[in-house]
């Protein structure tokens, strides 16, 4: 098949692809605006040597995988939840929280997903501060020129993490134009064995026609 020949299937029946296409973004779209919204709130601790020393620096970026390790445990969800009056275990807290160091930044990154923006918020908030905390007690153990702080760096920056009804309704609608393009194939298979155009006569015979009786009235 050339170029005319896709050209001429898209003609027939490219309105199958765009009707399929519409038909899914439309429904993913409804699916997304039905489901409940979940935001995620997003807490950054600073991790700061107490003096610029690149072995206190590096001593610094080194302790950021274990205080991630301290942070994402069962006790300190547990925690959160005593200090929150949360109802829900403390497995299903961690569910819902995700914990990442950031070397290049010496930043810790605390992501909590919650229906609520504002216990989104707390979480997060409420989990940087047991690291503080932790900090504070390690530190009362060290020299003050040796000693390592953990600060909030802002405010926790909230955002919806999904439903993405935009991305969702576009998703959708490259899936229908998929599906689409698999119907309109099998489609033309069937119909590949039917004779229609002169052009067809020639492909399957491999010969030119030299004349075709027209149909009577």
């Amino acid at each position: 098949m050339n170029l005319i020949d896709y050209a001429s299937i898209l003609i027939r029946r490219g309105w199958i692809m765009l009707l399929l296409g519409i038909i899914a973004a439309v429904a993913a779209f409804l699916f997304s605006r039905g489901l409940d919204p979940v935001y995620r709130a997003t807490q950054k601790v600073l991790i700061v040597p107490s003096r610029i020393d690149f072995g206190l620096t590096q001593a610094a970026k080194q302790t950021l995988n274990n205080h991630v390790a301290w942070l994402d445990s069962s006790l300190r969800a547990a925690e959160v939840i005593d200090l929150l009056q949360l109802d829900m275990s403390p497995t299903q807290l961690r569910g819902d929280v995700r914990i990442a160091p950031n070397l290049d930044s010496q930043v810790i990154q605390i992501d909590a997903e919650s229906k609520d923006p504002g216990q989104a918020e707390r979480v997060a908030r409420e989990w940087g501060q047991l690291l503080i905390l932790y900090r504070n007690d390690q530190n009362q153990q060290t020299r003050r020129e040796d000693r390592i702080y953990a600060s909030l760096q802002d405010n926790p920056v909230t955002v919806l993490a999904r439903p993405n009804v935009r991305i969702n309704a576009a998703v959708g609608f490259i899936a229908g134009l998929f599906v689409g393009a698999i119907i309109v194939f099998v489609l033309e298979y069937l119909e590949s064995a039917i004779v229609r155009r002169r052009e067809d006569v020639e492909a399957i015979g491999g010969l030119p026609v030299l004349a075709a009786v027209p149909p009577s009235d």
